[in-house]
């Protein structure tokens, strides 16, 4: 998404204000959200372990901030970068409903968080990556990344965050333990978007706005090593959580490219909606999304099957997503709409709009 303007009379960055936009909201309790329905045809009031283990470790990793923000449930909190408002919006998926505002400055976009949920990284396309102490809400530390950096993801053993750096056609390797940048990685993809490690560790892909390739860089070597040629300008990024395939959304072309992470070759394609953009994959690996932004919605792709199931109208501009932990409920970035639209993905429909500022760029949610 290209450069927003800026704000007029915006509230210092680093303050914490309400949904209301009061600096200090009355502090209410609310009630835990009910168990959500089991997925894709598991029996109903059978309890799985791994499902009960995932849901109760979301719980306590949200709870330090339910507690810091004098909240009395554990849900998870979704984050949402608002280019144009200079601020991250804050949304309790136990309510849907926008719980904090957290003012950044600038033009924040890419967003990602480390696993105890206690720190939020931000790309800000002024500022560089911004540190936002989640319990406090304030920006702690900033780190130049050079011109207009982009998308952020989290190395799976939580130790790198990588910067698609657009302007410099560079990834940035940030340090987390030394906030330092350890590398800055060329690739050839012209205006890099996306950035995203694959879950086994092994590979950082990126797209390229003006482009037709997907770009594959060694972690352990720090170089890109190989070159995937996909359809046009290649934005979102994701993989299946056994990182034997990874997705591509071409926007120009409106299809989804399928890459065997083995052989770095493309393997299938899925016809998606007009200006194919955002992806994430679901924690079972059984369904990718794909968000269309001049379609206006949002489909669910059949991994084994490799064929839209699914297909819901939601804001306008459609972009960046994010899944709960237990794939329950999608939240989805419409950036012309200045909204969050939530998925309940088992009735693959729309539960309702949150309103947040300005231009939101995606989601991340821990």
């Amino acid at each position: 998404m290209g450069a927003g303007q800026g704000l007029h009379g915006q509230r210092p960055r680093g303050d914490l204000v309400g949904a209301g936009g009061l600096r200090e909201p009355a502090r209410g309790r609310r009630r835990l959200a009910p168990a959500a329905p089991r997925r894709h045809g598991r029996p109903h009031g059978i309890a799985l372990k791994g499902t009960l283990i995932l849901r109760f470790k979301t719980r306590l990793l949200a709870l330090p901030l339910a507690l810091a923000w004098g909240l009395a449930g554990a849900a998870p909190f979704a984050f949402v970068p608002n280019q144009k408002g200079g601020s991250v919006s804050v949304i309790d998926t136990a309510t849907d409903q926008v719980v904090r505002e957290i003012r950044t400055g600038g033009h924040p976009r890419g967003v990602a968080l480390d696993a105890q949920a206690q720190h939020l990284y931000v790309s800000n396309e002024d500022q560089g990556l911004q540190v936002v102490d989640t319990a406090s809400g304030k920006v702690v530390s900033n780190l130049p990344l050079g011109p207009s950096p982009e998308g952020l993801a989290i190395s799976p053993d939580g130790h790198w965050v990588a910067a698609a750096v657009e302007e410099a056609n560079e990834i940035a390797l940030v340090d987390l333990a030394s906030m330092t940048v350890a590398a800055r990685i060329k690739v050839d993809g012209k205006n890099p978007e996306h950035a995203e490690f694959s879950p086994d560790g092994k590979w950082l892909y990126t797209g390229a706005e003006e482009g037709t390739e997907v770009n594959v860089i060694d972690l352990a070597s720090r170089k890109q090593v190989a070159r995937v040629p996909v359809g046009r300008r290649p934005r979102g990024i994701a993989f299946t959580p056994d990182s034997r395939l990874a997705f591509a959304a071409c926007e120009l072309d409106g299809v989804v490219y399928v890459i065997d992470t083995a052989t770095q070759k493309v393997v299938g394609q899925v016809k998606a909606g007009d200006f194919a953009n955002g992806l994430v994959a679901s924690p079972d690996g059984q369904r990718v999304y794909v968000s269309n932004g001049r379609s206006a919605t949002v489909m669910a792709i059949d991994v084994a099957r490799l064929a839209v199931v699914g297909e819901v109208p939601v804001g306008q501009r459609p972009w960046n997503m994010a899944l709960t932990p237990d794939g329950a409920k999608l939240y989805v970035a419409n950036g012309r709409s200045n909204s969050v639209s939530v998925i309940d993905t088992a009735k693959m429909a729309k539960i309702k709009d949150v309103p947040v500022g300005a231009a939101p760029w995606g989601v991340v949610l821990r």
